[in-house]
């Protein structure tokens, strides 16, 4: 049961859309395809790579299978490629999605599309809420303001940040679960999901696959982003960082 949620994504590529282009990154990754370009966070650990084909003329849905590698690294290319094809605005407009273009600022990145801004009105209409965020995203200590905030994160920086095992103990109790889309790449995913099924649940990040089949699976928001400019976006992928994604993204809500 467990890979269900990957099968259904992978299952829904058609055959016959074919691979042109791709990169592992430093920080990012992208896949370029016949359907369009997808991208993700590129996520360090797990197993030892052992993929050896050059996917550029290969089936897309194969790529796609990349997703349930235990290397990281080829399960980021992987969630890229699914990407390429779900992060289409001819199949994410009839679902009702929502986006815009990121608006870039001198203090940085910001843009309307906040799942947490968004949600904001909401959490604090409860009053007390338990809001459980997966991944340090940044300014996530601005829902300590109004809510009862927990940060579970691999890596633990700062003193709002609690180590992910903890997931199983305040996930069940959460109200409201923030969780990023790096997830899907190092399979915690499922699991997440179904502590969470009490909770309202928004993926956030690029990574996010932009389908409903996340929505079968416990979601009830994708805040994700489709490619808005493939050439921006593959240079900044390459730069490893030095260079901003801006308007190479727009930024993506879909919802249940």
């Amino acid at each position: 049961m467990a890979w269900s949620m990957y099968d259904s994504l992978i299952e829904g590529i058609p055959d016959g859309v074919l691979v042109k282009d791709y990169c592992l990154g430093v920080n990012w990754s992208y896949v370029e395809a016949e359907s369009g370009c997808g991208v993700s966070y590129t996520c360090p650990g797990g197993a030892k790579g052992a993929e050896t084909r050059d996917f550029r003329g290969l089936p897309l849905r194969e790529m796609a299978k990349l997703a349930k590698s235990w290397s990281f690294g080829e399960a980021s290319l992987g969630i890229a490629a699914m990407n390429a094809w779900y992060g289409q605005r001819k199949l994410l407009e009839p679902l009702g999605v929502e986006y815009e273009e990121r608006q870039e600022l001198p203090d940085g990145t910001t843009h309307k599309m906040d799942a947490f801004e968004l949600l904001r009105p909401r959490i604090e209409a409860q009053g007390g809420a338990n809001v459980v965020v997966i991944g340090h995203f940044p300014h996530v200590d601005r829902i300590a303001e109004y809510a009862n905030l927990t940060v579970l994160e691999r890596n633990c920086r700062t003193e709002l940040d609690t180590p992910d095992p903890a997931c199983e103990y305040v996930i069940p109790q959460a109200d409201f679960v923030f969780q990023t889309g790096v997830t899907l790449e190092n399979k915690t995913a499922p699991r997440l999901l179904q502590l969470g099924k009490k909770a309202y649940v928004t993926l956030v990040g690029p990574s996010v696959v932009m389908s409903p089949v996340l929505f079968d699976h416990g979601a009830d928001m994708l805040a994700g982003s489709i490619v808005g400019d493939m050439e921006r976006l593959k240079h900044a992928v390459k730069s490893g960082g030095m260079m901003r994604f801006g308007s190479a993204l727009l930024m993506a809500r879909l919802c249940a």
